[in-house]
């Protein structure tokens, strides 16, 4: 949702302006930096519910220029792979100080913070506050826009609900997950935005018909609570040039510094099953170089195409060169299919049960390979665990790759024409028979 936010004014009635809930489920893509899933504005006065800088998680009110809310977990936010389920309940009219403010993460509560100014007793809650200007996404109009994906985002009017309303765990997997149609109640401030329509993403789903309005380029993401995509890992500490991730972490735009190598991974490995994504290079670059690795860490922090080099430093790793079409892994390289550069789409097919990948270009599989078939193909190491891995070597120009894990987009282009068995995801390309999306549904079924 980086630099686009859902806005509008609150209702000239509330329920209760001391009493509210929200509740919204989140994938944070960029950390380190002010994000604002919530904020509300009247002049000076204003309320968020923020990530700081440091990555906890504030709930904060100003009043006529004093602090009058700021309670501030220990707790740090920076999971980039997995959603987060955050319900902050509010009502200032207990009697004791530290129930009127409430926060449960994946439906535990927390109890620990590093600040906890509650609000006095009866405080007005500018969060739920008539005639107030409201944005999901953003402080504000322009500032602290939240850098990931929401979606399930309730506000409840006069009622302080915990987080067993909103979500409740698989009975097979054990994990917290969504409840799709809570049983809420929620007052005439109240909205629930699902995310589900493209067309109208500002849609209010509650029976309030309380719409907001879409500014910037939204878009909705098949990465889902249920169903968690790959997406490049901003974690990896890169240690010789450190990109920029955007659009969901699935893009990567490096640095303009000559000789500067911009290496990533994906943030869900995988040691079975067969398994396809893709990668469009967005620049010239003649040195990028697409596959796969068992060790993103250790290859994150040695020199960049050490593969080339022949010298074992990039041990279980395996990639397909833009220069010259070569395969290579930590022996070298050898002969392998045709060169490829900007605006090319590159496909790999990881095969984990019969420890082989393969590469399309536009389509066409190379080296006379067929991974629907399991003919052809390149020799990788059994009983390991393997990352999608992305590499380029900059040579003064910005490079820029962006990666489909069946999102169905390169960066904010979506693709030209949908290929066949999907399997949930879109690709550019035919899937190949047996291969599958890189999310945890599928890794859960077919991994």
């Amino acid at each position: 949702m980086a630099s686009t936010y859902l806005s509008r004014t609150q209702n000239g009635t509330v329920n209760n302006n001391k009493i509210a809930t929200f509740s919204f489920w989140l994938k944070r893509s960029g950390i380190s930096a002010y994000q604002d899933p919530m904020s509300a504005v009247s002049g000076s006065d204003y309320a968020q519910i923020q990530f700081t800088n440091t990555d906890t998680l504030s709930i904060y009110q100003r009043d006529s220029g004093s602090t009058t809310m700021q309670v501030v977990t220990t707790r740090v936010f920076r999971d980039t792979s997995a959603w987060y389920h955050i319900v902050v309940a509010l009502d200032t009219t207990q009697a004791t100080a530290s129930d009127r403010v409430k926060i449960y993460v994946n439906g535990v509560q927390e109890t620990s913070f590093g600040t906890s100014t509650y609000p006095t007793q009866n405080l007005v809650l500018r969060l739920n506050t008539a005639s107030h200007s409201q944005s999901v996404g953003a402080y504000s109009t322009s500032a602290n826009y939240v850098n990931g994906s929401m979606t399930h985002f309730h506000q409840i009017d006069g009622t302080a609900y915990d987080a067993s309303t909103f979500g409740e765990t698989d009975a097979t997997t054990g994990i917290w997950k969504p409840k799709v149609s809570p049983s809420v109640t929620y007052g005439t401030n109240g909205f629930f935005l699902k995310f589900e329509n493209s067309g109208s993403m500002g849609l209010d789903s509650s029976p309030n018909g309380n719409n907001f309005t879409v500014n910037g380029s939204l878009r909705q993401t098949v990465d889902t609570p249920t169903n968690v995509f790959a997406t490049l890992n901003p974690l990896i500490a890169n240690g010789i040039a450190n990109p920029t991730y955007s659009n969901g972490n699935l893009t990567s735009t490096g640095t303009t510094s000559t000789g500067a190598y911009d290496l990533g991974s994906s943030t869900l490995g995988i040691s079975t099953g067969k398994w396809y994504w893709e990668v469009k290079l967005s620049d010239a670059s003649a040195s990028a170089m697409f596959g796969a690795t068992a060790n993103p860490q250790l290859n994150a922090q040695t020199t960049g195409y050490n593969l080339t080099a022949g010298d074992g430093t990039a041990q279980y790793t395996y990639g397909y060169l833009a220069s010259n079409g070569n395969f290579y892994n930590d022996a070298g390289g050898s002969a392998f299919g045709n060169s490829f550069t900007t605006n090319d789409i590159i496909g790999v097919a990881l095969d984990c049960t019969n420890s082989k990948i393969y590469f399309s270009k536009n389509g066409v599989w190379q080296g006379s390979s067929d991974p629907s078939a399991g003919t052809g193909g390149k020799d990788i190491q059994s009983g390991e665990t393997y990352f999608a891995k992305f590499d380029e070597y900059n040579s003064g120009a910005q490079s820029t790759i962006n990666v489909n894990f069946g999102s169905g987009y390169f960066g904010i282009t979506p693709v030209a024409s949908a290929g066949s068995n999907g399997n949930g995801a879109i690709f550019e390309y035919d899937v190949p028979t047996g291969y599958y999306a890189l999310n945890t549904k599928n890794i859960n079924t077919y991994g």
